[in-house]
């Protein structure tokens, strides 16, 4: 994989201080701080402070959390992946959802609202004239 030149080690520190900031971590003891709410270690987070190499995906998902930054936003500026490629991911078609995967995903866990929900999704799909009468449908992209 190539290195994004838009997305470098230093435009990495650089945005992460900004955030830092951003985020109210400005006074003495902001690091300390920032790194006991994202859960790291001072050492780590004084490492990506001074672009001490490429954090691993840990460590991303714990600076997600703390800025309140999606990690998808994080991997592109960290460099980890481009955004075409990102892009590209999010093109991808999944694979069709069952309705008992859409009950679950909905939080509907017992027997019975499964069972329910089968029936409502069902006549639903009964009225689209175009729709195949199958138990899958297609997840919605993000």
């Amino acid at each position: 994989m190539t290195q994004d030149p838009e997305h470098t080690s230093e435009s990495f520190v650089a945005w992460l201080r900004e955030m830092l900031e951003r985020r109210g971590y400005t006074e003495r003891g902001a690091q300390r701080r920032f790194a006991k709410d994202a859960g790291m270690s001072e050492p780590t987070l004084s490492r990506l402070l001074r672009g001490g190499g490429v954090p691993d995906v840990k460590t991303l998902e714990s600076l997600s959390k703390a800025l309140r930054v999606p990690l998808p936003e994080l991997l592109v500026r960290a460099g980890v992946i481009q955004q075409q490629d990102l892009d590209a991911l999010r093109h991808v078609a999944p694979e069709p959802l069952t309705t008992e995967q859409a009950a679950a995903e909905l939080g509907i866990t017992s027997p019975e609202g499964i069972a329910a929900f089968d029936r409502t999704v069902r006549g639903l799909r009964a009225t689209e004239p175009t729709q195949p009468n199958s138990t899958t449908r297609p997840r919605s992209s993000a």
